[in-house]
């Protein structure tokens, strides 16, 4: 498949380059904001760690491919003292269970959407705010700085922390029928969304009806009428193309995928062990930029009967929003501080 032959490409030369970087010095990013101590014996010697890392996606997806690449290249710097095994299908649960998993201590690690973090730590759900990003670049900014990091050490008391984060698109809608150019064109319309107040929300601003249901059933639910359209990154045409007439390029949301790692695992590693997990997983993400975009782009060709729609009035999906900044500068005011960040950012 093109798609893995470009991704291990990339993905090589990225955390190669890390290996002539090194683990410390001022290349090194800061490791995550969990407090602990030394993962090193008496002797000097550092610990093994065996992990796995659980996702729910299927072997020839980009997360898996460049978490694959990741996983070598740690063993490989740690020199086999961390080895990390790649779990994928949701083989051990959704994104919630790994997530319970990991704060009962039956897992260590996760690949995990944001909007799924905010179930736990609410600041989380700033990213899954409509338009809280201005593009591309600005999403790019707040993901790689100090916003993040913060962002990765909220669910510390929870059992967790964020490692790094992965690009995961521009999310718009993708119907059966009926092409979207405005809110109004929403209207009477059943749009499957995730199971997040946020998204339900969104679409009680833009008039649609939020439908709530599994990935797995938007297949057959879009076949039968069930629901009209979805909301998701260009990626999920690969799998429904079929039943897709229409994509909309409304770019509602930029929610990233995030590695988390089990606080306490993190803080039995030694400060090298750290170091190598930052350093090459800060290589991953940026690496993974090029590789998702190349991604897209991919599925975008295979789609070729799905009617792209880029002619979208933006400007009135963000005003038909505004409600959702209203409510949660009036009732969730820890949130809307990073709503405000976000934005000074941009």
């Amino acid at each position: 498949m093109k798609i893995k032959k470009l991704l291990a490409g990339v993905m090589c030369a990225a955390l190669s380059l890390s290996l002539l970087t090194g683990c410390g010095g001022d290349n090194t990013p800061s490791a995550p904001t969990a407090s602990g101590s030394s993962g090193t014996s008496g002797d000097g010697t550092e610990q093994t760690f065996n992990m796995k890392l659980a996702h729910g996606l299927a072997e020839d997806h980009a997360v898996h491919i460049a978490m694959t690449a990741w996983a070598e290249e740690v063993k490989t710097q740690s020199n086999g003292t961390i080895n990390i095994e790649i779990v994928p299908n949701g083989t051990l649960g959704s994104e919630t269970d790994c997530l319970n998993s990991i704060t009962m201590g039956a897992l260590d690690m996760a690949k995990v959407s944001a909007s799924v973090l905010g179930n736990f730590e609410p600041e989380w759900n700033v990213v899954s705010v409509p338009y809280v990003f201005n593009d591309k670049d600005h999403f790019y900014k707040v993901m790689d700085g100090e916003i993040a990091q913060d962002l990765y050490g909220l669910t510390e008391k929870d059992g967790f922390i964020g490692l790094t984060w992965l690009e995961s698109g521009a999310r718009s809608f993708y119907t059966a029928n009926t092409p979207i150019r405005t809110p109004a064109d929403l209207n009477g319309l059943k749009i499957r969304t995730m199971d997040s107040q946020m998204a339900i929300d969104m679409m009680d601003a833009l008039g649609g009806s939020a439908q709530v249901m599994g990935y797995s059933d938007i297949y057959s639910g879009m076949q039968t009428g069930v629901i009209n359209g979805a909301e998701n990154n260009v990626t999920a045409l690969r799998d429904h193309k079929d039943v897709t007439a229409y994509y909309c390029f409304d770019e509602h949301t930029r929610i990233p995928d995030v590695v988390v790692i089990s606080a306490k695992t993190w803080n039995a590693m030694s400060e090298n062990q750290k170091n190598i997990m930052t350093t090459t997983a800060a290589a991953m993400s940026d690496s993974y930029k090029t590789a998702w975009k190349e991604f897209e782009d991919e599925v975008l060709a295979a789609a070729s009967n799905v009617e792209l729609i880029r002619d979208v009035d933006i400007p009135a999906f963000q005003e038909a929003c505004q409600s959702i900044y209203d409510n949660l500068k009036a009732n969730n005011p820890a949130v809307y501080a990073y709503v405000e960040r976000i934005q000074a950012a941009g």
